[in-house]
């Protein structure tokens, strides 16, 4: 798989994963830290996948929204 499917296919898993979200932290809130993220990434010459992957997940998993996943700690 190249990375232009291991993005799209991590797009639609947090796009469904977030799709029933009501706390602000939706697929539209992933998406604009998406296109910042990106943007920083271009000034900083920085791995522009590694960031755009990490700012698709970076909700995933979070206990605050996730009840099944516990607690750090």
């Amino acid at each position: 798989m190249n990375r232009q499917e291991i993005l799209k296919k991590t797009e639609l898993f947090v796009k469904e994963t977030l799709s029933k979200d009501s706390t602000g932290h939706d697929w539209w809130h992933i998406h604009r830290v998406r296109n910042l993220a990106k943007r920083i990434a271009l000034h900083e010459d920085a791995d522009i996948f590694i960031v755009e992957l990490a700012a698709l997940l970076h909700d995933i998993g979070d206990y605050k929204f996730f009840q099944e996943t516990k607690k750090p700690g």
